[in-house]
């Protein structure tokens, strides 16, 4: 796949990817910021700088609304210039995103543009509900999971809202390091699955 659409996302063991209460102020939730300490290691040469420059080199982004606004709206640039790509639900009169920023209600629509977009790069998704929204709709190709050593309890999961439907993954890569292990899962498409 050239220009793949992929997830990227810390989480916990038990499927959290903030603690309680994510709010802005507190955009991680209580303690969520412990599933981004193998961030320490981004400007290594060891598996986390690898997968950490990786998403760097993404062509365009993916947010879910409530992403983007937790994250101050990224002041309109995720890494790069990149275009970023904004899906919610409705946009308001006069709310235009800074920057790189743009809102995008249909899901296909914004998959469509992101790729063209990305050219020959990886799109990279940011935010649960962007997330199932992707897979919902078959637009999601890969998800890069860094999977963290704790078990948080409760806060926001990455897959709480996915639906009854069966969805099959295949491992592609892993990559362990210091507090983290990188899963890279391939999407089945359903026509692989039957």
């Amino acid at each position: 796949m050239s220009n793949p659409i992929r997830l990227y996302m810390s989480m916990s063991l038990d499927g959290y990817i903030a603690g309680p209460d994510d709010r802005p102020g507190q955009e991680l939730g209580r303690d969520g910021g412990r599933l981004f300490n193998w961030l320490d290691d981004r400007e290594s040469d060891g598996p986390s700088g690898q997968v950490y420059r990786e998403a760097l080199a993404t062509g365009a982004v993916i947010s879910g609304r409530r992403t983007f606004e937790l994250a101050g709206r990224w002041q309109g640039d995720h890494h790069d210039g990149v275009p970023i790509f904004v899906l919610t639900h409705r946009v308001d009169d006069g709310d235009v995103p800074p920057g790189h920023a743009r809102f995008v209600t249909d899901v296909e629509d914004c998959a469509r543009q992101a790729r063209a977009a990305a050219g020959d790069r990886p799109v990279m998704v940011h935010g649960a509900g962007a997330a199932q929204a992707l897979l919902r709709a078959g637009q999601l190709d890969e998800m890069e999971i860094h999977l963290i050593p704790v078990l948080l309890g409760e806060g926001r999961r990455l897959f709480d809202h996915l639906g009854s439907d069966h969805i099959e993954l295949d491992l592609v890569r892993r990559l362990e390091d210091r507090d983290v292990t990188h899963l890279r899962y391939q999407v089945r498409r359903s026509e692989e699955t039957a």
